[in-house]
């Protein structure tokens, strides 16, 4: 697997609500966060090891063997969320590696925090 993006950043809540939202993001309890493009799916949860990993399946349709895999850590009393976004594929052109990093850099530090502020 090649390592496509990596890059951890601090969300306010404990570990264990991190872990569910992101192995429950549609939860009828939780604020919405995953807001899909038209060209995205629904990720599949692969692994989930309570309450510090989580691997997702892919969002893109056309690269569907990447896998992002989450690191849940403590840190004071927020959670340290780490991403890494794998694939067997070859690394695609700069444009698109942009474009894929941007779009789990904005589900997960815009929309993902933003819904614990609500």
């Amino acid at each position: 697997m090649i390592e496509l993006a990596h890059r951890a950043k601090r969300l306010p809540p404990p570990p264990h609500v991190v872990f569910e939202s992101l192995t429950e993001p549609r939860r009828p309890t939780g604020r919405p966060w995953l807001h899909l493009e038209p060209d995205e799916q629904e990720p599949r949860v692969l692994v989930a090891d309570p309450p510090e990993r989580v691997v997702w399946s892919s969002l893109w349709p056309r690269r569907p063997h990447d896998e992002i895999h989450f690191a849940v850590q403590p840190h004071e009393n927020e959670t340290r969320l780490v991403f890494t976004h794998l694939s067997p594929l070859p690394v695609p052109d700069e444009p698109e590696l942009r474009r894929l990093r941007r779009r789990i850099n904005v589900l997960l530090w815009a929309d993902l925090r933003e819904s614990y502020d609500a």
